[in-house]
């Protein structure tokens, strides 16, 4: 088996456990020391954290370079969120990164979700 887990079912029941997820990259955050990524799947989104001084440099760099839809598979620990997050069912946990692979790399897509097309970006 690939994952031992889907990116919505991890809870604060799974703190310290090593867990296998799988899943598109969501969202990178990058504030220097520490790194985070948006996981996603089809059951849910999971924070994916990587910190100075705490995962290696090699794990963090290769995060450095991920971009939007690149298919990963990490394995990490389930740790306790600082800053929890009420939104999302997933919002108290974070994934602390041991290992990560890179399934599938992804151009950056013409468009995206976020943003409302224009007469220039539609079909004539």
């Amino acid at each position: 088996m690939l994952r031992t887990h889907t990116c919505g079912e991890l809870r604060l029941d799974h703190v310290g456990q090593s867990v296998t997820l799988c899943g598109w990259v969501q969202r990178t955050r990058d504030k220097g020391g520490i790194l985070w990524i948006d996981l996603r799947d089809r059951y849910g989104l999971t924070q994916l954290a990587l910190e100075e001084g705490v995962e290696t440099a090699e794990v963090r760099e290769q995060a450095r370079q991920l971009g939007r839809e690149f298919v990963l598979c990490v394995t990490g620990k389930v740790a306790e969120r600082h800053s929890k997050n009420d939104k999302m069912p997933t919002g108290n946990i974070e994934i602390r990164v041991e290992k990560l692979d890179v399934l599938n790399p992804a151009k950056l897509p013409p468009s995206s979700s976020k943003t409302t097309p224009t007469a220039a970006t539609t079909c004539a």
